[in-house]
């Protein structure tokens, strides 16, 4: 067996920095049993000329499993290990747009890019569908949006995104910012804005745009598709189809600086009561092997009843290792987990 290490990539979050050695590890793992059939072996952290690698042991890896690896949210280099020298791995990665995509925006509460990253590759490989993250155009929804960092690594790995969020600032600055973006980017694309109406009435705003990294991809009809809503959350079902989404990816409110809200109870500091009122509809859109991934404040939550609300829906909860080594501080007041489920496969 050959051994591989994986260097690090420096993060500007200096918290997220110092766990990601240990997130890496477990994301490796979760690579390791869905995709790459648990041929990695003795995963662990070394110390090469001064900086931390997390490296493993493996027969001989080919250019899939590499294309794989090169998916890693904290990876910035692989090297095959030969005597005393580090052999680089020639890794491409599903990304198609200019990483700006995902860094450029900086406000209060954005949630750590890597992370973001790591919690979309988790679900994928949790799916159904692991195998094909490759080659599958997944459908992704991110139910609390925000600002859509979730929506734009959905776009980054060119699948389609779809997002809810009640909070008309974050809407309208997630909406000037993604167009933008296209605009400073030439990048091929149509935007339209729906007004949502109901009984003649305006209940709802959309978002909605076609783009493709390349022209001809779009003038053949093969475009990335993102839709996004400014309304709560728990009508998540009235916006979009049944059985049409393949992942759910989101980071729920933390009851610090954001809170749980909907139209009809406020704000609330745990996010149990949202959880149990959305996640029915989350799950009625979501396609039959599906999975979801949810980060949360565990200070304000037990990671018990957020399994329970997923359970109750009908969601099949991974509650093993390494699903349960990604829980890690984010600051004084927040503890950051993350609980993966997937939907069952109804026997034909």
């Amino acid at each position: 067996m050959g051994r591989y290490a994986l260097l690090i990539l420096p993060s500007t979050n200096r918290v997220y920095a110092s766990a990601s050695v240990a997130m890496t590890q477990a994301e490796l793992e979760v690579f390791n049993r869905s995709v790459l059939d648990n041929r990695l072996a003795e995963v662990s952290v070394s110390t090469i000329g001064g900086l931390s690698y997390v490296t493993f042991l493996a027969d001989k890896l080919d250019s899939v499993d590499a294309d794989y690896l090169a998916n890693l949210s904290s990876s910035y280099a692989l090297f095959e290990v030969v005597g005393d020298l580090l052999r680089p791995v020639d890794l491409h990665s599903l990304d198609r747009y200019d990483d700006d995509l995902i860094t450029i925006q900086k406000y209060p509460g954005k949630t750590n890019e890597q992370f973001t990253k790591l919690l979309l590759n988790v679900c994928i490989l949790s799916s159904a569908f692991a195998r094909e993250m490759l080659s599958r155009k997944f459908t992704v929804l991110d139910p609390l949006c925000g600002r859509g960092t979730t929506l734009n690594q959905a776009l980054m790995y060119g699948f389609d995104a779809a997002g809810v969020d009640i909070d008309q600032k974050d809407f309208e600055a997630y909406s000037a910012f993604i167009q933008t973006w296209l605009k400073r980017k030439r990048i091929k694309h149509h935007a339209e804005h729906i007004p949502i109406r109901r009984n003649k009435q305006i209940v709802a705003r959309r978002l909605r745009i076609s783009l493709a990294a390349v022209k001809e991809d779009y003038k053949a009809g093969e475009a990335q598709h993102l839709d996004v809503v400014n309304a709560d959350t728990t009508r998540a079902v009235e916006f979009f189809r049944a059985g049409t989404v393949d992942l759910v990816v989101t980071d729920g409110p933390y009851g610090v600086q954001h809170g749980s809200r909907t139209a009809a109870r406020g704000l609330a500091r745990s996010p149990l009561d949202l959880l149990g009122t959305a996640v029915p509809g989350w799950v009625a859109l979501m396609r039959d092997g599906g999975a979801l991934a949810m980060s949360w404040n565990a200070f304000v939550a037990r990671r018990e009843d957020a399994a329970a609300v997923l359970t109750g829906a009908g969601l099949e909860v991974l509650d093993s290792e390494p699903y349960l080594a990604f829980r890690h501080r984010v600051d004084q007041a927040i503890m950051r987990d993350v609980i993966v489920a997937r939907k069952l496969e109804r026997t034909r």
